[in-house]
């Protein structure tokens, strides 16, 4: 029997992580994992491993009983200390091959003596699905119309979803008579006990199907590709995800589909940043721009504008731009764009361009490699006799 991972470890998270830590990790690792997506041999299993760690982690009470007593305080008979059968999590009859008290009382009583009680022939919601759409950044603020294509079950065109060949119908079992689950007597140390377990002639369905649908093979559904056009609404943002109502896998004996959770993925801009409805730039100015004032044309998303800069500008000067940012996914209107300003320094200076600065140094007082006046430091050195004359 395989020895099951730390559940930490196989979050990627520590043992104090907080619960939003916990469902970080459990989101990134579940889209990675995904069967739907993944399509590696390893990754289903690696998924249910995923899903069973989060179920526990998740849970404070659960977490709290891992915590202390490891998995055996995730079996729901564990009573940890003192607490009813939960000796036999540690060593007893689990270490001896028995599987705990759950096990015996299985083998004892089928299936812990309540069998199923559901009605198996009522309809069923088929699973959900999850699909990964890629975005453009102006896609992704403007919104757009995507036709996705991806691999479903979908109701038998053959038979309808009843899984009989047609001009046949499933019939009713002969065993369990449509319930899906039969009586068994047992003989036990505890002496002759009836149990109920699932049928075996038609294993839990109540029905009987003698001659199965040549398309599906009795199963009422087939694998198909999918198309469906996804309208992606403007101001969207990277992990935000959208529902899709009957989308998802086909229902069983009449039940509805499932849905489909597209989740959006949105690649960055070249220039711009983004959070939530702003949009954020960072323009480029010369020196004499900043300091005589300009009148330049700043990009946005809605296309290029005038702004006007102010004579004295400083770098990480900040303007607002009204309306120019991504529209506000949950409320009405736009959000702003944001510029902030960069100075420039010149590189590769031809000698005119530097006796031109060296004349403005000159005119403003300022100081140059050539006429530098006489620092703090130079002083003291003087006073002590350090600088040469």
């Amino acid at each position: 029997m395989a020895t099951k991972r730390d559940y930490y470890e196989v979050l990627g998270v520590q043992k104090g992580a907080s619960d939003d830590e916990i469902k970080k990790a459990y989101r990134k690792l579940s889209k990675k994992y995904h069967p739907d997506i993944n399509k590696a041999p390893d990754a289903e299993e690696k998924f249910k491993e995923l899903s069973e760690a989060y179920e526990i982690l998740s849970d404070p009470q659960k977490r709290a009983a891992y915590d202390q007593y490891g998995h055996a305080g995730t079996n729901p008979n564990y009573g940890g200390a003192g607490g009813g059968f939960g000796g036999f999590g540690n060593g007893g009859f689990s270490s001896a091959g028995f599987g705990g008290f759950e096990d015996i009382f299985e083998s004892f009583f089928g299936g812990g003596g309540g069998g199923r009680s559901a009605n198996p022939n009522a309809p069923r919601q088929g699973a959900d699905l999850q699909y990964i759409i890629d975005l453009t950044f102006e896609e992704a603020v403007f919104g757009v119309e995507k036709e996705i294509k991806y691999k479903r079950e979908e109701v038998c065109h053959t038979c309808g979803g009843n899984g009989a060949k047609p001009g046949t119908h499933p019939e009713t079992c002969h065993k369990c008579h449509g319930s899906g689950t039969i009586n068994v007597e047992r003989q036990t140390p505890l002496g002759r006990v009836m149990s109920r377990q699932t049928c075996d002639v038609c294993h839990g369905t109540g029905k009987e199907i003698a001659h199965p649908c040549e398309t599906c093979h009795g199963t009422g559904s087939e694998k198909q590709t999918h198309k469906v056009k996804v309208n992606v609404p403007a101001g969207v943002e990277d992990d935000q995800q959208m529902r899709l109502a009957n989308q998802g896998e086909a229902g069983t004996n009449g039940g509805p589909y499932g849905d489909l959770y597209v989740v959006f993925r949105v690649a960055p801009s070249d220039i711009f940043d983004r959070n939530g409805s702003e949009i954020y730039y960072e323009m480029p100015l010369n020196f004499v721009q900043a300091a005589l004032g300009d009148e330049v044309l700043v990009p946005t998303v809605h296309g290029e504008i005038k702004l006007k800069i102010p004579a004295g500008t400083q770098t990480g000067a900040k303007f607002r731009l009204r309306g120019k940012g991504a529209p506000k996914l949950r409320g009405n209107g736009t959000g702003d764009q944001q510029v902030t300003v960069k100075i420039i320094t010149p590189k590769n200076l031809n000698e005119e361009q530097k006796e031109a600065l060296r004349s403005f140094a000159k005119a403003s007082g300022l100081s140059t490699s050539e006429q530098q006046p006489e620092g703090f430091f130079d002083k003291v050195k003087d006073a002590f006799g350090g600088k040469k004359k």
